[in-house]
């Protein structure tokens, strides 16, 4: 075993599989993605709240509830697709493997054309 892994608590050891450490300014470099996704993830958490306190006038019920889950949800899966991808490519660069794919760009892609769609279709109805 890899004499930097066996200095770590037995947890962290679990999580991040063995290797060895790379570079610290690729780990930060992680960390700050990791960051970036939790920001974005805090947005849509934020504006699902907004959604539902300050659109009353708005929107109807229904849409108004619809629209505000949708970014919640997605603040929810952004937050822990962040988690989960900063797992993931801590472990790559400790392996020296290829860095996993990000699955959390198509989930925000996605998501956010489905809240935009529903926008677009209110606005053309009224």
């Amino acid at each position: 075993m890899d004499e930097s892994v066996a200095q770590r608590p037995r947890f962290s050891a679990r999580v991040l599989g063995g290797g060895t450490e790379p570079d610290p300014r690729f780990t930060l470099a992680n960390e700050r993605t990791f960051l970036a996704w939790i920001r974005t993830s805090l947005a849509f958490l934020a504006g699902g709240i907004a959604v539902e306190a300050f659109t009353e006038d708005l929107f109807p019920e229904p849409m108004r509830t619809s629209l505000a889950v949708v970014l919640l949800l997605l603040g929810v899966l952004i937050s822990a697709g962040a988690a989960w991808r900063w797992v993931g490519v801590e472990r790559s660069l400790r392996r020296r493997t290829p860095l996993p794919l990000p699955l959390i760009a198509p989930l925000l892609g996605i998501g956010g054309a489905i809240a935009s769609g529903a926008l677009v279709v209110f606005v053309l109805q009224t």
